[in-house]
């Protein structure tokens, strides 16, 4: 038989259907297999561990079969409690496969300390931007009679006077005593500079 009958005859047909049906049994097995490995398909939803202490995110983390770890602390938020989860990775609501790994950041116990900025003879208008640029806040404000305008003469904290550098915690308001402006030369009161005694002429020795 030439080789284009038998491409043409019905037993090369039946062979390639019968090749075909093989190729797409195997197929379907294989992607089965893998499937099943990878266990595609079995999604966990991660939950929301926000403000959540190690404990209950481990307790909440193990029903669900995933993991965690801590990795870093953030600066104090006073809106989360201490020590809770502040930030997570994958975020809530993001699918993942069971076993794995859900990374937190925790909310620090307390506000750092930072050193109070010079804000001597800066203006006010300086001096508000430079206490927020290292976490700090602005306080009550007192005028004091002085030339310089908002200029600030002195920092306070509860009450005490305190030097540029002083160690405080973040978010501390610190109170400024500021320049009102308002000093002026008053010409009234040179009268009350004593003047000098005028010594009677005649009363001078004559130089001989």
């Amino acid at each position: 038989m030439s080789l284009r009958k038998y491409l043409t005859s019905r037993v090369f047909l039946a062979q390639l259907l019968a090749a075909l049906a093989i190729v797409a049994v195997i197929a379907f097995l294989f992607l089965h297999w893998i499937t099943f490995i990878t266990n595609h398909g079995d999604e966990i939803t991660v939950p929301n561990l926000s403000k959540m202490n190690a404990e209950q995110v481990e307790e909440k983390l193990d029903e669900l079969d995933l993991d965690y770890q801590i990795i870093d602390t953030v600066d104090y938020k006073p809106e989360f409690p201490k020590l809770t989860v502040v930030q997570q990775e994958p975020t809530a609501g993001s699918k993942v496969k069971g076993g794995r790994t859900i990374y937190i950041k925790l909310n620090a116990a307390t506000f750092k300390m930072v050193a109070v900025p010079d804000l001597i003879e800066k203006t006010y208008r300086q001096a508000v931007p430079t206490l927020k640029a290292v976490g700090l806040q602005e306080g009550t404000i007192k005028y004091v009679p002085y030339l310089g305008k908002d200029m600030v003469l002195e920092m306070w904290l509860n009450g005490k006077k305190i030097k540029p550098g002083t160690k405080v915690y973040k978010a501390t308001k610190i109170d400024l005593v500021l320049g009102d402006g308002k000093v002026v030369f008053d010409e009234s009161q040179l009268d009350s500079i004593p003047k000098p005694q005028e010594i009677p002429t005649d009363s001078i020795p004559n130089e001989q």
